[in-house]
């Protein structure tokens, strides 16, 4: 038995679950979110508790008993909670700015770099003198937000020698020693 599938998802108040013709549909105080689900998967609510069974076996429907019950699960905890990503952006005239959907970074590249959001992602930009501007990305969709966020990342990705480019906050970045010193 799939040990993440097996284990059960408590429906927090404020939140409601349905299931319409394989589709999960979960609303909450943050937003609504829906979700396509595999015949092979069965759900069953009960005094709010979700909890999943899978018909056979099968590797494919095993991977499948464990996929659908964190995807129901990030959910849940998107629409009563939300998630938070934040990205520091470090390097000599590395910029973001952020108005309303839009984000604008200067990476040293020689135009600026503009990125537009869906509705769903809250952007703001944190600029303080002396420290490195943090991008912070909200949303109620944990999926959304991480490809947001790996996109904006893959924009400059840290660099070993230095230590350069854009990283999540709190990201361990494995350093590597620079040139050796000149033979004798």
């Amino acid at each position: 038995m799939s040990r993440i599938g097996k284990s059960p998802v408590n429906i927090p108040s404020g939140v409601e679950v349905k299931v319409n013709d394989g589709q999960i549909v979960v609303k909450g105080p943050k937003g609504e979110l829906v979700q396509e689900m595999d015949s092979c998967v069965s759900m069953n609510i009960e005094d709010n508790v979700i909890t999943f069974s899978r018909e056979s076996d099968a590797p494919a429907h095993r991977a499948k008993h464990g996929l659908y019950r964190a995807l129901v699960q990030n959910m849940v905890v998107g629409v009563s909670e939300g998630y938070k990503k934040e990205l520091e952006i470090i390097g000599v005239g590395y910029r973001a700015t952020a108005t309303g959907q839009v984000l604008e970074l200067a990476l040293g590249f020689s135009h600026a770099i503009i990125m537009e959001f869906p509705k769903e992602i809250k952007v703001s930009a944190d600029t303080q003198k002396g420290k490195a501007p943090i991008v912070t990305l909200e949303s109620h969709d944990k999926q959304l937000l991480g490809q947001a966020a790996a996109k904006i990342r893959s924009l400059r990705k840290p660099e070993p020698y230095k230590g350069k480019g854009i990283r999540f906050v709190g990201e361990e970045i494995r350093r590597k020693a620079g040139k050796a010193a000149g033979k004798k």
